[in-house]
C-alpha cells in the first residue's frame, strides 16, 4: 500500500483551512477522552488556538491534563484527515480581536457582529487556550493511496 501520509507542507495546509475540529481531551482516570467540535485558528508553522467559555468544563479539562488534540476531516474530494497533538503553551483573555478573529473565519461577514453579541450575552468571559503541535497523524486516500480491489 501506498503512503497515505501528507507532507508537512500539506498537513500545515490543510489545518489552516477552516474546517470544525474535533477537539480531543483526557476526560480522568477510568474515563474516555471528552470529543467536542469546535472553531480553531491555525496558521502553517505556528500553534493552533480555540477560543471557549473561561469557566467551561472543556476548559477545566484542558487545564488539568496540559494538553489536547484537535482532529479536522473531510471526504471529497478524498477522504483526508489531519490530527495534531500538543501542550498547551499558553492561556490569554479572550478579547475582541480573537472573538472576531474566530469568527470572520466560520461565518459571513454580516452575521459577525450577531455572532459576537451572542457570545458576550449569553456564554460570557472566554479564554484563548494555544496548542504547541507535537505529534501530527494524517492521510489522504486519494488515488493510489489504495490499490485497485482492495476497497
Amino acid at each position: 500500500m501506498a503512503d497515505a501520509s501528507l507532507s508537512v507542507s500539506d498537513r500545515e495546509s490543510f489545518l489552516a483551512e477552516p474546517h470544525v475540529a474535533a477537539l480531543s481531551v483526557s476526560a480522568g482516570p477510568g474515563r474516555g477522552p471528552v470529543a467536542i467540535p469546535i472553531w480553531y485558528q491555525y496558521a502553517p508553522g505556528g500553534e493552533a488556538w480555540v477560543l471557549t467559555e473561561a469557566g467551561s468544563r472543556k476548559a477545566r479539562l484542558i487545564q488539568a491534563a496540559g494538553r489536547f488534540t484537535l482532529m479536522v476531516d473531510r471526504i471529497m474530494p478524498t477522504v483526508r484527515y489531519v490530527s495534531v497533538e500538543g501542550p498547551v503553551s499558553r492561556t490569554a483573555p479572550g478579547t475582541d480581536e480573537l472573538l472576531r478573529e474566530i469568527a470572520s473565519r466560520y461565518l459571513p461577514a454580516d452575521q459577525v457582529p450577531a455572532y459576537i453579541k451572542f457570545v458576550e450575552t449569553e456564554l460570557g468571559e472566554q479564554i484563548a487556550i494555544y496548542l504547541r503541535p507535537e505529534r501530527w497523524l494524517t492521510a489522504d486516500f486519494g488515488p493510489g493511496a489504495i490499490p485497485p480491489g482492495v476497497a
